[in-house]
């Protein structure tokens, strides 16, 4: 029999330091997906510390991140670079932010209403209708 050698537990993989930004994006769940992620950020529609954002560009704890997610800017602190997509709890931790609240408009116009089987509209009614449907 060989000599038993000491055994070591296993080593824990110490946090990185720094991670890509779309992998973080994905991770702290910004971004449903890393593709799209991938895709903002070749789009221009990320920055990282002012700066526009390649998907490979490197995120540091301190950094700040700003990124149009669907209609809405959302600007956001790294705490702590992640690489793993983690549970919202956890991904809450991992960023603080910094966005500007949502404005909501109430202020829609009421919907042209037609009775069903009411006939033809009228010249005026079909340029409401008109005006309704063009943005």
């Amino acid at each position: 029999m060989q000599a038993s050698e000491p055994t070591q537990a296993p080593q824990r993989e110490p946090a990185s330091e720094s991670t890509r930004v779309d992998r973080w994006l994905w991770a702290v769940r910004l971004f449903k997906t890393r593709a799209t992620a991938t895709d903002a950020c070749r789009g221009g529609q990320v920055t990282v510390n002012g700066q526009p954002a390649k998907a490979s560009t490197t995120v540091r704890a301190g950094d700040r991140v700003e990124a149009r997610v669907g209609d809405r800017m959302r600007v956001v602190e790294v705490v702590q670079p992640i690489d793993k997509r983690v549970g919202p709890p956890v991904a809450a931790t991992c960023l603080v932010d910094h966005s500007p609240p949502v404005v909501r408009e109430d202020t829609e116009p009421a919907p042209f209403v037609r009775d069903r089987g009411a006939g033809r509209p009228t010249k005026r009614q079909r340029r409401q209708l008109d005006q309704l449907r063009s943005p």
